[in-house]
């Protein structure tokens, strides 16, 4: 398809599932601030909503191609930037009197520069990387086995994320143990929630195309994270 052509089309549902991706990142950042003890492992509370954007992420590539997905991974990247300063700039203006929860607010929302540097940095790689792969292999299935790009950049992206995220956030702070387990944990959720909801993406994915009458491939795009531009 001619990308003038892609580029006038009004899609019907892609505002829909930005907004959710932008949502589920959000809402994991905050929620990865508790580490919850599950008894054979340790996690931290985003693994519970989290891969929920990979998801989201291969989709909006799947469908409407990297680019596409691009500038939608942009805007989840600022989103949780301004969220972050936000956060650290109500934090550390002075507190009512009367209020007495800065401790608790401090404890919960208090991100530290570390955290959201570390929360950033892997979003951007994980991110990219799995749009990448994703759109990559498409091409060289020929839009065939869907369940193998969805799942294969997946395990890459996720691997990248997982890492890049606890090692800058938490190492020198916890016990390398901890540091491990919380890896290898994480890692094992997220890729298996992409896994069991694969039947679900499948569903979405077809549906999508038939409403938006649209199955991108990015045969001749820059893949460059950083190109802004419409090409």
């Amino acid at each position: 398809m001619e990308i003038s052509l892609q580029s006038k089309k009004n899609y019907k549902h892609l505002d829909t599932i930005t907004a959710l991706f932008v949502a589920v990142l959000l809402i994991s950042n905050i929620a990865s601030s508790k580490i919850m003890d599950l008894g054979i492992m340790s996690i931290d509370g985003g693994v519970i909503i989290f891969p929920l954007s990979y998801i989201f992420g291969d989709i909006l590539t799947e469908v409407y191609g990297y680019k596409r997905s691009r500038k939608v991974i942009w805007l989840g990247f600022t989103s949780a930037l301004i969220m972050s300063v936000s956060l650290i700039i109500v934090g550390a203006l002075p507190p009512d009197a009367q209020w007495g929860l800065q401790d608790a607010y401090n404890s919960i929302l208090g991100l530290t520069p570390r955290i959201v540097a570390a929360s950033l940095l892997a979003f951007f790689a994980g991110e990219f990387s799995n749009s990448f792969i994703l759109a990559k292999m498409k091409i060289l299935t020929k839009g065939k086995m869907l369940w193998t790009r969805t799942i294969g950049s997946t395990l890459i992206g996720e691997l990248i994320d997982t890492v890049v995220f606890i090692l800058i956030a938490f190492y020198g702070i916890f016990p390398d143990s901890l540091i491990i387990e919380l890896i290898i944990a994480n890692y094992i959720i997220k890729t298996s929630v992409e896994i069991l909801l694969t039947p679900v993406t499948y569903k979405i994915v077809r549906w999508l195309k038939t409403q938006e009458e649209e199955d991108y491939y990015d045969t001749d795009t820059n893949f460059s994270p950083f190109k802004f531009s419409s090409e």
